[in-house]
């Protein structure tokens, strides 16, 4: 038997090193870090809005371990002698109990215990902001229609896992709210009563309310956040982030920062991040159950709102009108029922936006540029009046206190925020598109007569002109660089049949959305380069 063995060689490197490069020849990941090492990312102050979810959800995670080793879920009653004296000898639950003790009792509870809830409010309202920028520019398009599904339904779980954790401690605000959430769910037709018996564990409240809220909080919701997450971050790796348009950048390329850089900003920006959600966790108090007291199913809190993210399913039930009708011998509680399916309308319409417009535009490219949001005029618009019905549900959840601080009828809060709903948008989307094609027909007067200089000339004959100048090349490739479609038009089947009647009413409303997206009085023609090589020529001496 031969021996191929080798003398010894003296090891080299330090000891980090020769680790990393064990771990790397035993995981097979010499390969991935490598490839990893080559990854260039964009730098655009846009992109910090992903990482702001990212960074808070991480606080979200180490805050609520911290609580989970106090927070006692369940609604075996007690009589609290805490350290909050106003409340001694009441009896509460042992939810509220161990809130109260966290809050009073354990060294730097209270400060984890906000800070846990500033950064559920902050993450919330960071999906919701990196959605909309993906919305406005157009990062949803081929190959990204699964990262804009993964990124709504995270949104999703976000709102959820923000109700399920503020009806936590046993509070009589969050059992007020559990109220609305009792009455929504018995307005369903057929299954709402055994939704309701399987959420509450019997008739509201029930026994294992809090118990059943806990486990989805810290472990279901958690795990499927983790895996849209993970499945987000494996998606865009693979599709490469997309960029803005500008020197340089194509379809083909990336330009930007590579993955070393980026990681040392990013660990910068997350430590920023903490310290932002733990000073509003100092100085700015939320949630205080103390005030509110225990939860009773006799009793309602006045002034109740829920957090921001859930106020337009509570403002679309307060000023829906109590209606009621009977179907079949049974009763139809409209006054809940229809406000949930508006709200279910709403947002189904933000998840299945992009695919509709990629059946409209029949383009089935890969798009690695961004739009900028004013050259898709009527998307942008369409954008912004979803925006408003947001914002003025928003308004309706605050319909009393609202009343109350302007001195004015409730009743008229509501009949305004009524027509709010159906006026704001019409005129959100028709200004905003206005506005989007003042915006395109001002950069073609700027490609076409350059920049204004502030320097006033006079002609032989008297009249008095500004200088313009010529735009330099990157701002020229900015503003001419966004591709225009045009509408689709009736065509006749390829291989000669008669189409059907469905398949014709089809492509009749294909080819109407189309027009509606695309068609005269959509967007301002981008100047041709022969018009602006024209115009060059002639401001040249």
């Amino acid at each position: 038997m031969g021996n191929d063995s080798r003398p010894a060689a003296p090891e080299r490197g330090r000891g980090g090193e020769r680790l990393a490069t064990w771990m790397a020849s035993r995981t097979g990941l010499r390969g991935t870090a490598r490839a990893a090492r080559r990854l260039v990312f964009p730098d655009h102050w846009s992109f910090l809005l992903g990482e702001i979810a990212l960074y808070s959800l991480v606080v979200l995670l180490i805050t609520g371990v911290y609580l989970s080793l106090y927070f006692h879920p369940s609604t075996d009653l007690v009589v609290y002698d805490g350290g909050y004296a106003p409340l001694r000898g009441q009896l509460v639950s042992r939810a509220f109990d161990s809130t109260l003790h966290l809050s009073f009792d354990v060294r730097g509870g209270l400060l984890v215990r906000q800070a846990h809830h500033w950064a559920a409010l902050v993450f919330v309202a960071a999906v919701f902001a990196h959605l909309l920028r993906v919305f406005f520019t157009g990062a949803f398009r081929k190959p990204r229609e699964l990262n804009w599904v993964l990124g709504f339904l995270l949104l999703v779980l976000a709102m959820f896992a923000g109700l399920t954790g503020y009806d936590l401690p046993d509070d009589l605000l969050s059992g007020t709210g559990l109220q609305v959430v009792n009455g929504t769910l018995l307005s369903i037709p057929v299954v709402g009563t055994y939704l309701s018996f399987f959420l509450f564990g019997g008739e509201f409240p029930g026994e294992d309310l809090i118990a059943r809220f806990n486990t989805l909080h810290t472990l279901v919701i958690p795990a499927l956040m983790t895996a849209v997450l993970v499945g987000y971050a494996l998606m865009a790796l693979r599709h490469r982030p997309a960029q803005y348009p500008g020197p340089g950048r194509s379809e083909n390329n990336v330009v930007g920062l590579p993955l070393a850089v980026r990681a040392v900003k990013s660990a910068g920006y997350f430590c920023l991040v903490s310290a932002v959600i733990f000073f509003m966790a100092a100085v700015a108090q939320i949630n205080p159950v103390w005030n509110y007291g225990p939860f009773r199913p006799d009793q309602v809190s006045a002034g109740s709102q829920p957090d921001w993210y859930m106020g337009v399913a509570d403002g679309l039930l307060r000023v829906m009108p109590g209606w009621e009708i009977e179907l079949w011998g049974h009763t139809l509680a409209l006054d809940n029922l229809l406000p949930l399916v508006a709200g279910l309308l709403l947002f189904l319409a933000m998840g299945v936006y992009p695919f509709l417009e990629a059946w409209v535009t029949d383009d089935d490219r890969d798009h690695h540029l961004l739009d900028r949001p004013r050259n898709r005029p009527v998307r942008t618009a369409l954008g912004v009046a979803w925006l408003s019905v947001y914002a003025v549900a928003l308004v309706g959840a605050a319909n009393d206190v609202i009343a109350i601080r302007l001195h004015v009828s409730v009743n008229s809060v509501t009949w305004a925020v009524r027509l709010g709903l159906f006026v704001a948008p019409v005129l959100a989307f028709v200004i905003t598109k206005r506005v989007a094609l003042a915006l395109q027909r001002r950069d073609r007067d700027t490609v076409l007569h350059g920049r204004e200089t502030g320097v006033i000339k006079r002609l032989p004959h008297g009249e008095y002109v500004e200088v313009h100048e010529a735009l330099d090349p990157a701002r020229l490739h900015t503003l001419t660089a966004h591709e225009q479609y045009r509408p689709l038009e009736l065509a006749p089947d390829p291989d000669g049949a008669a189409p059907t009647r469905t398949r014709t009413a089809t492509r009749r409303l294909r080819v109407a959305l189309s027009r509606v997206l695309y068609g005269p009085g959509t967007q301002i023609p981008k100047p041709l380069p022969p018009e602006h090589q024209e115009l060059t020529a002639r401001r040249r001496p």
